[in-house]
């Protein structure tokens, strides 16, 4: 297994608190990802958002692999905000903005996937701009459950041996 990941700090989050519901998932893959020397990445912008309520030395950084955000990744944050919403569109969208940011370092940095729970933003984000050709990042969402082939690269799923089909769980 050659890709590396970027950490979103929603995965973060659910990976240090065994109260969070898909908590085992995103150990399982933690565990993988060290299994299999995958290198993982922590960005500059995860570190403040993490931060807001927990002490980053909380987290495991020995091994993760650190990412400032600078200039070209906000030149590409910048281009990615202008593909995903039209400037007519004044909603909100301050929660997105660090969304945007991390696709925009993981498309920079070529990290393929990013790790996440968090599928009201980040993954549909990375799934429309996937979608419309503009990059290759694709977001792993733990409520998917644990799939040992999903840092595949060409998005194939591992064969579920369950009872449940749709759990991708071995």
């Amino acid at each position: 297994m050659t890709s590396s990941v970027l950490f979103d700090t929603s995965f973060l989050i659910t990976l240090v608190d065994q109260t969070r519901p898909n908590h085992d998932t995103g150990v399982k893959y933690y565990r993988l990802m060290l299994e299999q020397q995958v290198p993982m990445y922590f960005s500059a912008i995860v570190a403040a958002e993490f931060s807001i309520k927990q002490a980053i030395t909380d987290l495991p950084l020995k091994n993760f692999r650190a990412i400032p955000f600078n200039i070209p990744h906000g030149k590409e944050a910048g281009r990615l905000w202008n593909l995903l919403w039209s400037s007519d569109d004044n909603t909100s969208r301050s929660v997105a903005r660090d969304d945007v940011k991390l696709i925009a370092q993981a498309i920079h940095e070529s990290i393929p996937f990013i790790l996440t729970e968090d599928a009201s933003t980040l993954l549909k984000y990375c799934e429309r701009l996937l979608t419309a050709g503009h990059g290759r990042i694709r977001a792993i969402k733990l409520a998917d459950g644990f799939d040992p082939c999903a840092f595949r690269e060409d998005g194939q799923r591992g064969l579920s041996l369950d009872d449940n089909p749709t759990s991708g769980e071995q």
